[in-house]
């Protein structure tokens, strides 16, 4: 018996009303050779129940307790044997071709450590959701062309990082890079370790043929709320100080200052103002402790070119966000 090529993994919390239509559709693909792995988050709204009588070819893994989506993510990756590791929000219907596109588009490129797929709006499907993750020197971490039409991201491009709401990568590169960071518990952890890959001088590719339909925010509930805003707050801090070495850190201070400062402005205004400015010293706390500190990324000088060309980018990153 053949190896499959894929394992698409799919977190879950309380999302049964959205597994039936995100489970029927990777039943529709183009290929088969896939194998499905659900990580329920400790769910009491009948999930697994569901997936137990309705969706017995896909393995269910129960968490006894919300372990948050890094922790579920890594379990999902461990319990996988394939080459490749697919991450597929349960808020998700994927195209006929989503699994094809995706392996196909990693076949081609030995180089790439991960696939960002077109995520399109739910409710809009002629507008883009995220086409892969974008990052500034501003440290606004961002979803590239959210809102702008899916025509105008018809081209295969190289990305900061991938979103893991619907992406692949090289399993074992994902694991020797260290897997998603659980101190992160939710949020900006994808792109955490697709910053990771870049200074290892791996690349992130957005392949528009890997198509998804995404409801969003189908756990956390809203775009802002106070989960959201202090996980996200705190994360964006916290991915500086383990990613940057402090020469870059510091060649950044300015930018982060400003950056920062219009976010307190803006969060300030939605009433998560105190919320926010709380966050962001959680972030720095957790970076400078010694949890933080075992998940740092040394710096090592035959690193340097890929550090530099990942602060051209993200210069540059300041004037096209989308």
């Amino acid at each position: 018996m053949m190896m499959k090529r894929a394992t698409v993994i799919i977190p879950n919390y309380n999302g049964r009303h959205f597994l039936t239509p995100c489970l029927d559709s990777l039943a529709c693909q183009s290929m088969s050779d896939f194998d499905i792995i659900v990580v329920d988050n400790g769910s009491n709204d009948g999930s697994c129940e569901l997936l137990e009588k309705e969706y017995g070819y896909a393995k269910v893994i129960e968490m006894e307790e919300n372990t948050g989506f890094c922790r579920a993510v890594n379990t999902g990756v461990k319990a996988s044997e394939t080459e490749y590791v697919i991450l597929l929000n349960n808020d998700t219907v994927a195209d006929k071709y989503f699994v094809e596109a995706l392996i196909k588009a990693m076949d081609s490129r030995p180089n790439a450590f991960s696939c960002s797929s077109q995520m399109l709006m739910l409710q809009d499907k002629n507008k883009i959701d995220g086409a892969g993750d974008i990052y500034n020197a501003l440290g606004w971490a961002s979803a590239r062309g959210k809102g702008q039409p899916a025509e105008k991201f018809g081209k295969p491009v190289r990305i900061f990082s991938a979103c893991g709401g619907a992406a692949i990568y090289r399993r074992e590169l994902f694991i020797k890079l260290g897997m998603l960071d659980e101190n992160h518990f939710a949020y900006l952890e994808d792109l955490d370790i697709g910053y990771r890959a870049r200074v290892k001088g791996y690349e992130n590719w957005y392949i528009p043929e890997a198509k998804v339909l995404h409801a969003g925010s189908g756990t956390s509930g809203s775009r802002h709320n106070e989960f959201k805003v202090s996980h996200s707050a705190r994360n964006n801090v916290y991915i500086i100080y383990k990613n940057m070495p402090a020469f870059q850190r510091a060649l950044n201070a300015p930018l982060h200052f400003i950056g920062f400062g219009i976010k307190s402005i803006y969060f300030k205004k939605k009433g998560f103002g105190e919320l926010y400015k709380n966050s962001l010293k959680e972030g720095k706390r957790l970076a400078l402790s010694a949890e933080g500190k075992k998940h740092t990324v040394a710096f090592e000088p035959e690193n340097f070119g890929n550090y530099f060309r990942i602060q051209l980018e993200l210069w540059a990153n300041i004037f096209r966000r989308h």
